[in-house]
């Protein structure tokens, strides 16, 4: 009742007018960078690589204008539905008021007794049907202001539905179909029209009560980066090429068993290498790598037990180092490998305690040996090995242990309240006997 309306057709200009700067900007780069692929001065591969390079920019300053267009408009659109709703809310309000009924701030309504007479307040009292017809009465305007509250809700879910979909690429001119080359760039088609814009169905939205999923994909993107040891932390070296990367996950509960999974593409190279002395201890671990990787898992829990199954897939190159040695643990492997690999794992956990293992089949050439016992950062207790070897064709084996403390201590204080809950029942059964 009291917000500022008035700011989302502010803000809707600032948009309108970043659209305009971004037309600039297009015109701009058009005219000049884009330009120079367009002349007979330069030809060959590197020409035509720019071409569809700097098309693919101009495309994204057209996108970002369409996107930035199309938030203006829905925030017009929201404007025009809120004013409405909330005149529906004050006249509904003042309805009830007239009806003699008073409104909080917080939307209650309840009979105004001030408005009446000593004699008719002590009518009111004491007649059964009086005080019958004045719950009636409530009951109904309290319905009446509810529902109109309930339309400002749902407008402003849809609102903030149209603004997130708005800013998601719809890649309509990817894969060539035009110029678009960005995954996750700038919406050319973002809709502008609020009455357009639809929420989920229902009998969708009641299955996604539990649960939860994300879909991210990235790529092509590179880069380089370099932090040194400071206050404790590691020092790190990172530079990457990424061709690619797509991950989905999610999960859902059903009757108290979460079922959980992902799925997770990638393809490019990477180096990195961390390295230096903090609370945990020493550590220098580097790695090298250049492929295709595809990761599938899912999982299933239940109160105190889960197990989980993991498929992975590798075709390329890797090499790697580490060692560590803190408090918590210590940990040492290397490796180097070149070709393909599949493998497969599973595990179980009960109250906190784990075990898995992994069997990998190797076509190619490449070892492998690492060894693990201490707590990792997920705050786990982590024993375990692996070993690998092929020459043309090998594989590697490996296990491991776990232990959460976290898992197991509420494992025991369940079981520990099971057991006295049981015991007092029992307790009271027995003393029954004798009353």
């Amino acid at each position: 009742m009291t917000t500022d309306l008035g700011l989302l057709t502010t803000a809707a200009a600032k948009w309108d007018s970043m659209a305009g700067e971004l037309k600039k900007v297009e015109t701009r780069y058009g005219e000049t960078v884009q330009k120079i692929t367009m002349g007979d001065s330069w030809s060959g591969v590197s020409a035509g690589a720019a071409h569809t390079g700097f098309a693919s920019t101009r495309y994204e300053y057209a996108a970002a204008q369409s996107q930035a267009k199309a938030i203006a408009s829905l925030l017009r659109d929201a404007h025009e539905k809120f004013t409405d709703l909330k005149k529906k809310l004050e006249s509904g309000r003042d309805d009830a008021i007239a009806a003699g009924m008073t409104v909080s701030e917080q939307g209650r309504v309840a009979f105004d007794y001030a408005k009446l007479t000593p004699s008719e307040r002590s009518a009111y009292h004491h007649d059964p049907d009086g005080q019958t017809i004045i719950r009636e009465a409530v009951a109904k305007w309290q319905t009446h202001i509810d529902d109109r509250v309930k339309a400002v809700t749902e407008a402003d879910q849809l609102v903030k539905i149209a603004l997130e979909a708005a800013v998601v690429d719809s890649n309509r001119d990817a894969f060539g179909k035009g110029a678009d080359a960005t995954l996750n760039g700038f919406n050319n088609y973002a809709e502008g029209d609020l009455a357009k814009v639809r929420k989920p169905d229902e009998s969708k939205v009641e299955t996604k009560t539990d649960s939860e999923g994300k879909v991210t994909v990235t790529g092509p993107d590179a880069g380089f980066t370099v932090s040194g040891t400071k206050y404790g932390k590691e020092g790190s070296v990172k530079a990457y090429a990424d061709l690619f990367h797509a991950k989905a996950e999610g999960s859902t509960t059903v009757g108290g068993v979460k079922l959980s999974g992902v799925e997770d593409w990638y393809g490019g190279a990477r180096a990195t290498a961390n390295y230096g002395a903090t609370n945990k201890g020493l550590v220098g671990k580097a790695e090298v790598s250049a492929g295709i990787r595809a990761l599938n898992e899912g999982r299933i829990e239940y109160g105190h037990v889960g197990g989980y199954g993991r498929v992975e897939g590798f075709a390329g190159g890797e090499a790697g180092v580490s060692a560590g040695v803190g408090p918590e643990g210590l940990n040492a492997g290397a490796k180097a490998f070149a070709g393909g690999k599949a493998s497969v794992a599973g595990g179980g956990e009960v109250a906190g305690i784990g075990a898995g293992g992994t069997a990998e089949g190797w076509a190619g050439v490449g070892a492998e040996a690492s060894a693990t016992f201490g707590k990792g950062e997920d705050g786990k207790f982590h024993i375990g090995g692996k070993a690998g070897l092929a020459l043309g064709f090998g594989g590697s084996v490996g296990a491991e242990f776990t232990f959460d403390p976290d898992k197991f201590t509420n494992a025991a204080g369940d079981a520990a309240d099971a057991v006295g809950d049981f015991a007092g029942g029992a307790k009271d059964e027995v003393v029954s006997w004798f009353d």
